[in-house]
């Protein structure tokens, strides 16, 4: 069985989807990019929270099965065109989260710049203008938009989908974009949010490359 760790490393988030209440049943999918022409991804059926290493398939960048016995994820459209035009990107994340998925229901995006972390890390989260088909080329074409100047986006009465340079960054940027919603969601029953300034948005933008800096493991000099 190829690629032993990053299986282990797919398996381990899938728990953590499911854990969190991100995913329900079978739903959510997962891929890594392992080569140049290689993905590790999810098999269809299967909770995330019960996956074990051997269940995982690999692929080629059309979906063509080389490793396996079971089928790859029918939403594996959506992560083949991310990596189609991302080629920064070495993960992809779907989901269903239950604060997000219920803005995505509403067709509301997470845009207004309310807070300082979204704007320095992950950046705005659009929704998609209307509802794709699941397993249909519709999906993977409605993100295509959003593809050069995001890292998430809300899928139409669908969910969530997160991609990022490595596996957790990904992740990462899923449970980011929960954790928004929910501050959002409560903010407005509070009263009514205030969103930064331009200029504050600015100052917030400049620091995104010493965030990036900081995440790096440090080599010995």
């Amino acid at each position: 069985m190829t690629y032993q760790v990053e299986r282990e490393a797919i398996c381990q988030v899938g728990k953590l989807l499911y854990d969190r209440n991100y995913v329900a049943a079978n739903d959510g999918n997962i891929s890594v990019k392992v080569g140049e022409d290689r993905l590790l991804i999810t098999p269809s059926g299967v909770s995330k929270g019960r996956m074990t290493p051997d269940m995982l398939l690999v692929t080629d960048l059309d979906g063509n099965v080389i490793e396996g016995d079971r089928h790859p994820s029918s939403e594996g459209k959506m992560h083949l065109v991310v990596y189609r035009h991302r080629p920064d990107v070495g993960a992809v994340v779907h989901a269903h989260p239950a604060m997000a998925t219920a803005f995505a229901v509403c067709r509301q995006g997470l845009e207004t710049p309310y807070l300082s972390e979204l704007v320095a890390g992950l950046g705005s989260v659009p929704c998609t203008s209307s509802f794709a088909m699941l397993s249909t080329g519709e999906v993977p074409d409605s993100v295509v938009p959003y593809l050069p100047d995001h890292n998430a986006v809300l899928l139409a009465n669908h969910g969530v989908m997160a991609w990022g340079g490595d596996l957790w960054e990904a992740f990462d940027r899923m449970e980011t974009v929960e954790h928004t919603a929910k501050i959002v969601w409560n903010a407005r029953l509070l009263g009514t949010p205030v969103a930064l300034t331009e200029g504050e948005v600015a100052r917030l933008r400049s620091l995104q490359d010493m965030y990036r800096k900081l995440r790096e493991v440090r080599r010995p000099e």
